[in-house]
């Protein structure tokens, strides 16, 4: 999996990080129990400071995506995803709540919007994505 970050962007790096990661398992690029590189691999890799990573990492593994263990190192969490719970839909709402006020803002429809989700939902979960 390639990692792409935006030095630029707003975002901070360990939420990008973070990000990707998701992203990866969510499409199927990174398997459970799939090794990931350790945290001062990816921090030279990407060109990072070994603390982000090892932030990114440690939210990573408070929300159960990952594991960390001594003589395997980071995994992706072998026995599962995390399950839906009222914590992660209230989250999930307060994340996207300005994305769709701007949206209404900038007169985009909700035919158009959920479209947008639609295809987004449709890229990453695609098992044929990047064929």
């Amino acid at each position: 999996m390639i990692i792409q970050l935006d030095m630029q962007s707003d975002t901070p790096i360990y939420t990008q990080l973070m990000n990707q990661i998701i992203e990866g398992i969510a499409s199927g690029k990174l398997k459970r129990g799939e090794s990931l590189p350790s945290v001062r691999s990816l921090a030279s890799d990407i060109g990072v400071n070994l603390h982000t990573v090892n932030k990114a990492y440690t939210l990573l593994k408070q929300e159960e995506y990952i594991q960390v263990h001594r003589q395997k190192g980071v995994v992706v969490h072998p026995d599962g995803m995390p399950g839906l719970t009222p914590e992660y839909s209230i989250k999930q709402q307060s994340q996207l709540r300005p994305v769709i006020a701007e949206s209404i803002l900038r007169g985009i429809s909700l035919e158009d919007f959920l479209q947008t989700v639609e295809h987004i939902y449709t890229d990453i979960s695609s098992p044929e994505r990047g064929l």
